[in-house]
């Protein structure tokens, strides 16, 4: 059982789990990307909305500088009070606030950029999201969000062994996270009465920890934990070995490599 990477370390906040193994590598080189498209600049007033554990916002913070200010909103209070842990040297302003997206709590027309990073496609109202977004920029402000693409094949492995092995509700979640298409990003903005919007597809590559490790690496930061990890050890395992075979084909070296469709959009207000 020592071989099966996801028996450890269950005691950890999910949190924690999420800042220490998931953002380096989905998270953190997206968030990169996500920044030189918004551009944030000296003094602006920033809101990174889903903002987890503060990826976005503390780049966002690095470019804004002293002068400037971010808010990073998120309905996880643990997920903020990590963010507040790890932004406290930032010399920038910045606030952690608990709410949903569709009910931003922020002043009308108070900010000049508001951020969204794989956040969107699991709000429960995208419309209402989007028009929150809009309330609060200032006239000419500007979004910047990003959401994945259509589900690459490394990930409907894992989908379709999480089906059989574990529960066959579960691959829903996954098609969850790759269920926001390019045509309906255009839309919310536009019918938010967005302008300029602009919305492409490009592949991120991203090289991953080797499979086991990137399994259950994955699986403890996602709302699925619970029902996976109460699973039989019988299956659990049994999972991996399929997740395992099934992802040769994407091994370089010891490490999975993956191309990742990225859909970014930015707006004006």
């Amino acid at each position: 059982m020592s071989q099966h990477v996801g028996y450890r370390d269950l005691r950890r906040t999910e949190a924690e789990n999420y800042a220490r193994d998931f953002v380096p590598v989905i998270p953190a080189p997206l968030a990169a990307d996500l920044i030189e498209l918004a551009a944030p600049e000296p003094g602006e007033f920033v809101v990174d909305v889903a903002c987890g554990t503060g990826v976005v916002a503390r780049l966002a913070a690095e470019r804004v500088g002293a002068t400037g200010k971010v808010v990073g909103i998120d309905l996880v209070p643990e997920m903020l009070a990590v963010a507040e842990k790890v932004s406290a040297s930032v010399d920038t302003p910045m606030e952690w606030r608990e709410a949903p997206a569709d009910a931003l709590p922020l002043p009308d027309e108070s900010y000049d950029l508001v951020l969204c990073q794989l956040g969107l496609m699991f709000f429960p109202d995208r419309s209402a999201a989007v028009r929150e977004m809009r309330r609060v920029l200032s006239p000419g402000g500007r979004v910047a969000i990003n959401v994945p693409g259509t589900m690459p094949r490394l990930f409907k492995v894992m989908a379709d062994a999480l089906g059989h092995h574990i529960n066959p509700d579960l691959p829903g979640f996954l098609r969850g996270v790759f269920s926001l298409g390019r045509d309906e990003l255009r839309r919310l903005l536009r019918d938010a009465d967005f302008q300029h919007v602009a919305v492409n597809t490009a592949a991120k590559t991203l090289r991953l920890p080797p499979p086991a490790q990137f399994l259950w690496q994955y699986l403890q930061v996602t709302p699925i934990a619970g029902l996976v990890m109460a699973a039989e050890p019988e299956r659990r395992m049994a999972l991996e070995d399929d997740v395992v075979a099934g992802w040769q084909e994407f091994l370089d070296g010891d490490s999975l490599v993956v191309e990742l469709p990225i859909i970014t959009a930015t707006a004006q207000e």
